[in-house]
């Protein structure tokens, strides 16, 4: 046993390249899981700075000074975030409260259908088993609520701290764009003399991050727009926060679609009834599914490493449990940089040098 396991660790390990990449993501590992909390600013100012570096690369590159070009795209950046911040925020919250307001008597809706079951069908439904459903319903909804509220007084304490990131993260993401090369010629000088394999999947998932992250953002923007405008031609009540959670349901494959079908489907039902109009609604909802996954994702992340859809799912379980919403977002960037990390253990390039220092190694004892 302990044979097998050291002729693997001799495969793998021996390479100090490799020694080094694995020692580089404990540490990253470690500093995010005990420091995640803290450096929370740095982390969301990285994510913005990699969405922005493209058009400050092509600003830069038309010969506009790197200072000018990241102040211009920042200011941008900026003035569109408060617009829709300002013509968005008031309506989404207006609509959230509104249905809140309505959520008891939507669910009051929902108990008499329920209730109306067993006399529809005596043989299949018995009253007993939609009575104590319903009841185990209640008390769940009624410790959703009361963690609603804590959370609510919660948040207060940390607006000051969210006013605080206000002024910082937007620094951060200057001062990112504006010394990127200086930034990432300190990366180098830390990093240690062996970091072939470290440069290797450091430049895979360069790329990969940023284009992930700018068409997770372009495809929450196709899909949460779309689907607004579609509900509310069809004059669909909340039809703005349903589009929003359609949009932000992008983050996290296959399980978020089907989540957020829930409310669509009960305002629809709770507004329609089991009519014509509530089968068009969720036709046109699905159609909108249908044409992201096969037509929205397959153009955005065309250069993406294939991931098979059950290595995603872990991965949004795994990296979402860790780091929460962060977590879900970079979920896949995540479970590809474990593929790129385990390919270039297993490249041949890797074995070969390990193979070629193991011999030499051999030779020197002899």
């Amino acid at each position: 046993m302990f044979g097998v396991f050291d002729k693997w660790y001799k495969r793998k390990f021996s390479d100090p390249n490799a020694m080094m990449l694995l020692m580089l993501i404990i540490v990253t590992t470690v500093i995010l899981l005990v420091w995640g909390g803290i450096l929370m600013p740095v982390i969301v100012a990285a994510v913005i700075a990699y969405l922005l570096d493209w058009p400050v690369t092509r600003l830069h590159n038309k010969g506009l000074n790197r200072t000018l070009a990241t102040a211009i795209t920042l200011i941008i950046f900026l003035l569109v975030s408060i617009l829709l911040l300002v013509g968005l925020v008031p309506v989404i919250s207006k609509q959230s409260v509104n249905l809140v307001q309505e959520l008891p008597l939507i669910w009051d809706s929902a108990q008499k259908w329920l209730a109306s079951l067993p006399q529809r069908y005596p043989d299949v439904i018995q009253v007993d088993y939609i009575k104590n459903t319903m009841e185990s319903i209640n008390e769940r909804l009624v410790g959703i609520g009361q963690q609603v509220i804590s959370f609510s007084v919660s948040s207060i304490a940390n607006l000051a701290a969210l006013l605080i990131y206000m002024i910082l993260v937007p620094l951060m993401i200057f001062f990112m764009l504006k010394d990127k090369e200086l930034f990432l010629q300190s990366i180098s000088n830390i990093l240690p003399k062996e970091r072939r394999l470290i440069t290797q999947v450091g430049e895979e998932m360069n790329l990969q991050i940023a284009n992930y992250i700018r068409g997770k953002v372009i495809e929450i923007v196709i899909v949460g727009g779309v689907t607004s405008a579609a509900f509310a031609f069809m004059d669909l009540r909340y039809s703005l926060l349903l589009g929003v959670l359609v949009g932000f349901s992008v983050l996290i494959p296959f399980i978020g679609a089907a989540v957020v079908t829930i409310p669509v489907a009960m305002v629809a039902l709770f507004q329609f009834g089991v009519s014509s109009e509530f089968w068009y609604i969720m036709l046109v909802y699905m159609i909108i599914q249908a044409l992201d996954g096969n037509l929205i994702v397959p153009v955005l992340f065309s250069e993406a490493v294939s991931l098979h859809p059950l290595y995603i799912i872990i991965a949004v379980l795994v990296f979402g449990g860790m780091w929460g919403l962060w977590g879900v977002f970079f979920a896949i960037p995540l479970a590809t940089l474990v593929k790129a990390v385990i390919t270039a253990w297993s490249s041949p390039i890797q074995q070969k040098a390990t193979e070629q220092e193991v011999v030499s190694h051999a030779v020197s004892e002899q």
